[in-house]
């Protein structure tokens, strides 16, 4: 397998593990209102998803790409790095979380990266 599908491969098993880490897991634990609507854009408000504001599950998943692909590919995980902090800070501007809903998500995704770039060499990988 070349260096762009191993990247991609290892990019997708992060996101995933992000989004199941920040919305199956931490989600339900920690139950925030999402900002108030006076700090939205009008056009924003009917889009805002009525789940917990804390953390960000896009965040989470964009930055777990992100730190996933970037030591397979550096340039590439550098662009996608760029597109995480895009993905952030269009959460906070458009009113569907503070900051440290993104500051978390970003925390969870380069978790769940890094647990992606482990798991082959934890013990209970060779037992299988």
């Amino acid at each position: 397998m070349g260096r762009g599908r191993t990247a991609a491969a290892a990019g997708v098993a992060a996101l995933t593990t992000a989004q199941v880490l920040s919305n199956a897991v931490v989600k339900p634990l920690y139950r925030r209102r999402r900002p108030p609507p006076e700090w939205v854009p009008q056009a924003e408000l009917d889009e805002r998803p009525d789940s917990s504001s804390f953390p960000s599950g896009h965040t989470a998943a964009a930055f777990g790409f992100a730190g996933a692909v970037a030591p397979l590919w550096p340039a590439a995980g550098a662009a996608c790095g760029l597109s995480a902090a895009v993905v952030a800070g269009e959460r906070m501007h458009s009113g569907a979380h503070y900051p440290s809903d993104v500051a978390a998500g970003a925390v969870i995704g380069l978790a769940a990266a890094a647990l992606v770039r482990v798991a082959p060499h934890l013990p209970w990988r060779r037992v299988l």
